[in-house]
């Protein structure tokens, strides 16, 4: 059997913003860029299975996010876990990387990180692939309640009451609720994220995150101006059962960028684990078609 033309992904670490970032890299060099950004409660491991299948036209890279995966936060850098920081952080990663022009593949945690990104240096993203990344109130579904009443009584109380979402079954609950056969899930993804997540100190850091996600939620006007002055070629690829991203929130970007594409697929908020062969093929017809038209 010929394995040749099956490319490869390559682990790394660079530093920038004094934290030592683990990401996986494939594709050739003087390929278009695509930035993959993941999510809660999730590494750059999510795209273990999109990535050889995008490599073979895209530079694909995929960072972990400080406190997430193998990216290592050196203790004296007191890094203070918010999403401007992890803004702040994956920027200087882009330039450690001397990353110019690239697409930004989002997903939860990854959409106002990336859009950060993009609200800052507009003219290097090139396109958006939104997976379940969020950019509206309408997209906020019913999951999110036990942690918005944190974010208006943030109490001891509320905040040990979110502990659940970082033990094993609330890990796994989000990668199998809304999908129809959970058996094809694979289940060292859920796993792996719960053993990284309970690592000494890291319990706090998620409860932090979970606290100063309303900054993202104010942000979202400066997103939607972004979104309609910029007008970024778009995709939304949805996974339709997620009980925190609802479609609402897919459809609300046609209302700032009218061109964009939203596609929904039968499955929950980890899309990729069940349908990275569809979506795949949608980002590169949604890619290529760009790249004939030179905006690549």
């Amino acid at each position: 059997m010929k394995t040749s033309n099956i490319p490869n992904v390559k682990l790394d670490i660079v530093e920038a913003d004094g934290i030592k970032i683990f990401y996986r890299e494939a594709g050739p060099a003087d390929a278009p860029v695509i930035l993959l950004l993941h999510g809660y409660p999730t590494s750059s491991h999510m795209f273990r299975h999109l990535m050889p299948r995008l490599a073979s036209s895209f530079r694909v890279i995929a960072p972990d996010l400080p406190g997430f995966g193998f990216t290592e936060v050196p203790s004296e850098r007191q890094y203070r876990y918010t999403f401007d920081s992890l803004g702040v952080t994956i920027n200087a990663f882009v330039e450690a990387l001397n990353l110019k022009r690239y697409a930004i593949y989002v997903f939860d945690y990854g959409a106002p990180t990336g859009f950060r990104l993009a609200v800052a240096h507009p003219e290097r993203v090139t396109a958006i692939i939104s997976q379940n990344g969020n950019g509206y109130v309408d997209g906020l579904g019913d999951a999110w309640d036990p942690i918005k009443k944190y974010w208006k009584e943030p109490t001891p109380a509320n905040r040990e009451a979110l502990r659940g979402f970082i033990g094993l079954e609330g890990t796994k609950w989000q990668y199998v609720h809304g999908v129809t056969d959970p058996v094809q899930v694979e289940p060292e993804a859920y796993w792996l994220d719960t053993v990284l997540l309970q690592r000494p100190g890291n319990a706090e850091i998620q409860l932090d995150l979970f606290l100063d996600y309303a900054s993202n939620v104010k942000l979202y006007p400066t997103f939607q101006e972004y979104f309609r002055k910029s007008q970024p070629p778009l995709l939304a690829a949805w996974g339709k059962n997620d009980p925190f991203f609802v479609p609402p929130g897919a459809e609300a970007f046609r209302k700032d960028i009218p061109s964009a594409k939203v596609v929904f697929y039968d499955t929950g908020h980890f899309a990729l684990e069940t349908h990275v062969e569809e979506i795949s093929e949608e980002i590169h017809s949604f890619l290529n078609e760009l790249a004939k038209a030179g905006k690549l």
